[in-house]
């Protein structure tokens, strides 16, 4: 049922792109010098629309998924860390278990 749900919103989300695209076919030039003129900017893009929109805001993902795994950062030390005292008192736990077995035990009376 989830797999169904998932390509369900994986087509609307194609459909509107498709859309998008189709209403946005013109010619536009984006210029990434801001102290150039306008007709010899050294770094200027020409390409379609929706072309530009659909590839800034699959940078802007990527960025925020960046941001994102930086800010996250102390909390994967601190994982790291806690997995790293865990490990070292199972294996603890494990070396008195087994000197505990091999103890030779008393009677009871």
């Amino acid at each position: 049922m989830i797999r169904m749900a998932k390509y369900v919103v994986l087509a609307v989300i194609a459909l509107v792109l498709l859309l998008f695209a189709f209403a946005n076919r013109e010619i536009v030039s984006v210029s990434l010098d801001p102290f150039g003129s306008r007709d010899s900017a050294a770094l200027a893009i020409t390409a379609p629309m929706f072309a530009v929109v659909i590839v800034f805001a699959a940078l802007g993902v990527v960025a925020g998924a960046f941001a994102t795994w930086l800010s996250q950062g102390r909390h994967r030390r601190a994982s790291r860390q806690n997995r790293a005292e865990a490990d070292k008192w199972r294996a603890e736990a494990q070396t008195l278990k087994a000197s505990q077995s091999s103890r030779p035990t008393l009677p009871r009376q």
